[in-house]
């Protein structure tokens, strides 16, 4: 069975995020002051191929783990369809 396992990775709240800054102050030029916080970050979608949606939620944990999220500087999230 085929699964889509949506990713969410985003900076950690403890760190600075450099381009959510930059997003805010070119929001904030533009005149959208009622916007408080910018934290950019990236949305992955993987096509996994498994036996069960716990398999594949492990699947995209492990790949997240290994691969696309840096977990000193970045958090994740995953959620299976």
């Amino acid at each position: 069975m085929t699964f889509t396992a949506h990713i969410n990775v985003m900076p950690l709240k403890e760190l600075l995020d450099p381009q959510g800054k930059a997003v805010m102050g070119g929001l904030k030029n533009l005149g959208m002051g009622q916007v408080q916080d910018v934290r950019i970050g990236k949305h992955i979608t993987l096509q996994i191929e498994a036996a069960s949606k716990e398999e594949a939620q492990q699947i995209a944990e492990s790949a997240c783990q290994k691969l696309l999220a840096n977990q000193v500087m970045e958090y994740f999230e995953v959620h299976i369809q």
